[in-house]
């Protein structure tokens, strides 16, 4: 049996057993987490280049990291990566290594060859959306290093499965419409959980998972919405979880209008601001309401279990009674 964390972490079983969900649940865990084929995967190339650009070349030296973003895919991990590595003391690579899931029997010479070099005192940090809903990372991870941090970043499951869609959508034009795929059964109104774009925001499910290796105090829990609405202050949060003095402030962001989410800038020179790439903010296609409402009844039980779980509120259901 895996370590269990001493922060009195519940069973899952004790909610997953919901009336409301239980047959998209037990869909939800036959899935077995199988590879999302909708993610991008990184080539060897990739990484040994990412590995190589380290903006300390000549000096300091290759770490495994201390610190590693685990999720969630659509969450804003882009965002929350390229404003940490604005902090001088923090190096991370660019690419996704996706070394606990799909790189794992390379070793972990292989994970240490793809960092950036380090001096002391600074932080190495990769990140990897899809560690958070993969069953073999957290043991993984735990067996590299037990005192790893780790952040996740986190976002209204409804809004975050349509981004999802919306990104699957913009490779593949063919694919069926978002109503058909979120559905078993339409008229029963049956949600299909193993469809991998509803199951990543089942955030209890895959935390539960992450509890039995790790305590809460490891895990920080980054919010998607306020990324985008006060970036500086859930950046203050990250540099204080990893022990590092708050340099990236609101003089680093400027709100880009027509992106409509935030910038990064370098505060000591008047350089454009660095912008995410067009395939981040883009227009979501519009979606039946009645599948959005089944959807937030869906996913109901499964915030607020993720909400006692973490100690923290994300509100999301205001949010959406806000609309």
């Amino acid at each position: 049996a895996p370590p269990r964390a001493s922060n009195g972490s519940r069973d899952a079983g004790a909610w997953t057993r919901s009336p409301l969900a239980a047959g998209e649940v037990i869909a939800a865990q036959s899935g077995a987490f199988e590879r999302d084929p909708q993610e991008s995967s990184t080539t060897d190339e990739e990484l040994s280049r990412a590995g190589s650009r380290g903006t300390t070349p000549d000096y300091g030296e290759k770490r495994l990291p201390q610190a590693l973003i685990i999720g969630v895919k659509k969450g804003g991990t882009r965002a929350l990566l390229e404003a940490i590595r604005a902090h001088p003391d923090v190096r991370a690579v660019g690419t996704e290594p996706h070394f606990f899931d799909r790189n794992y029997e390379k070793g972990l010479q292989w994970y240490r060859d793809v960092m950036p070099k380090t001096l002391d005192g600074q932080i190495t940090m990769e990140k990897t959306p899809s560690y958070f809903v993969t069953n073999e990372a957290p043991r993984r991870i735990h067996s590299m290093a037990k005192d790893t941090k780790l952040i996740v970043v986190v976002r209204n499951p409804v809004t975050r499965a349509i981004s999802d869609y919306t990104q699957t959508l913009s490779k593949k034009p063919d694919i069926p419409t978002f109503e058909v795929l979120a559905f078993k059964n339409r008229t029963l109104g049956l949600i299909d959980a193993s469809w991998s774009a509803i199951r990543i925001g089942i955030y209890a499910l895959h935390l539960e998972n992450w509890l039995q290796y790790f305590p809460l105090s490891q895990i920080l829990f980054v919010s998607g919405e306020r990324l985008i609405t006060d970036p500086a202050g859930e950046m203050a949060k990250v540099q204080d979880f990893l022990g590092l003095k708050r340099i990236v402030t609101e003089k680093h962001f400027y709100f880009n209008k027509t992106k409509g989410f935030p910038c990064l800038k370098k505060p000591e020179d008047s350089s454009a601001p660095r912008c995410l790439g067009k395939s981040k903010g883009r227009t979501h296609p519009k979606i039946d309401p009645d599948v959005i409402h089944r959807l937030r009844k869906f996913y109901k039980p499964f915030n607020v279990m993720f909400y006692q779980m973490t100690g923290q509120d994300f509100e999301w259901e205001r949010e959406e009674s806000e609309k």
